[in-house]
C-alpha cells in the first residue's frame, strides 16, 4: 500500500513502526475506512496465539505430523518421528 507524506509524519512523530501499521490492518476491525486494532482485539490475538503455541508445541513433542490429503479428502494423519 501507498504511503502519503502525511502519514509518514504522523508515524514519526507517534512511534508507530510500519509492522504496527500491517498488523493493524490484518487484524483490525474495519470500520469504514479505518482499522481499528484496540487493546480488547489485541488480548483476544494473544489468546489466539497463546492457544496455538499450546498446539505447536504439543506437535513439536510429536516430532511433527503429516496429514495426506487427495483433492478436498484428507487421506490419513500420521505423526512424524
Amino acid at each position: 500500500m501507498r504511503h502519503s507524506e502525511h502519514v509518514r509524519s504522523r508515524m514519526n512523530q507517534r512511534g508507530i513502526g510500519q509492522a504496527m501499521v500491517d498488523l493493524a490492518l490484518a487484524h483490525g476491525r474495519c470500520d469504514q475506512n479505518k482499522y481499528i486494532l484496540d487493546r480488547r482485539e489485541v488480548d483476544r490475538r494473544l489468546d489466539e496465539l497463546d492457544r496455538e503455541r499450546g498446539l505447536l508445541l504439543k506437535v513439536r513433542d510429536k516430532g511433527g505430523v503429516v496429514v495426506v490429503a487427495s483433492g478436498d479428502t484428507l487421506i490419513t494423519a500420521y505423526n512424524r518421528v
